[in-house]
């Protein structure tokens, strides 16, 4: 099979674990050069660096950048950092936090700042200044990962889902602004088996996980190998009709409750 993304420069916000660790993987398996930007170098559950993975694993390179993605200087210099690989073309934005029980009244404002800084301010200007890179080398796409609690909101995670639903929104806006040379997709990850599910979800007892599961179609949880080929397929000009689209990678969860 043809690299997908041969020559390619991605730059990949919380890719050190997670989701954002195996888009990094699996772009560089197809080519692409990466730049790992997380706010930390080891994964949270195991295994080396992605940035030294990378390379013992693939033909491309990769390169780790301390970022906040609250913190502008940082996401300039995580997107500047691809200029050492010929520039960026792709811009996924990843890093985010998860709230699963939240109570709505307890919810303080710090709290609250913090959930939009990450989730949605970070990808907000990842997005911007990766677009002005983009602008001045002719195109490139943008990814941002949103979750299905960006399409349903549920009691247990109010500020969550406000946050990954103006992901959604900013995304078709976004798409309509920075078309046609650039195109900007979400993902809509259901329950993945990351550091944060495993934590948020260690508690439950056997009867209660089954009964989790049982609310999707395809029985189990996703793999974020398969978050990754979501991405891989938005990145790649398999999807070069594709912008402002949404695409849901839950196993049936939000077309089905």
């Amino acid at each position: 099979m043809p690299e997908l993304l041969d020559g390619k420069t991605a730059v990949v916000t919380g890719a050190s674990s997670g989701n954002g660790r195996a888009i990094a993987r699996t772009f560089a398996e197809h080519g692409a050069d990466i730049v790992v930007a997380d706010v930390r170098e080891d994964p949270r559950l195991r295994g080396p660096p992605t940035h030294e993975v990378i390379p013992e694993e693939t033909d491309a390179s990769a390169s780790f950048v301390n970022c906040d993605v609250t913190s502008n200087d940082d996401l300039r210099a995580a997107i500047t950092e691809a200029d050492e690989y010929g520039g960026i073309d792709v811009m996924v934005n990843n890093a985010g936090i998860f709230a699963d029980t939240e109570d709505f009244f307890g919810v303080s404002e710090d709290e609250y700042r913090t959930m939009m800084d990450i989730n949605a301010k970070g990808p907000f200007f990842g997005s911007q200044f990766a677009a002005e890179k983009m602008s001045e080398s002719g195109g490139g796409n943008i990814i941002n990962l949103s979750s299905i609690n960006g399409d349903v909101g549920t009691e247990s995670n109010v500020a969550y889902c406000a946050s990954k639903g103006a992901v959604r929104v900013m995304t078709y806006a976004l798409a309509d602004a920075l078309g046609p040379d650039i195109r900007v997709n979400a993902i809509h990850p259901g329950m993945i088996e990351t550091a944060q599910i495993v934590k948020d979800y260690d508690h439950l007892e056997a009867d209660e996980e089954e009964d989790r599961l049982a609310t999707i179609p395809l029985g189990r949880q996703g793999r974020p190998e398969e978050i990754a080929k979501a991405a891989l397929f938005l990145a790649s000009d398999l999807a070069s009709y594709v912008t402002a689209a949404s695409l849901v990678v839950d196993g049936g969860v939000v077309n089905t409750r």
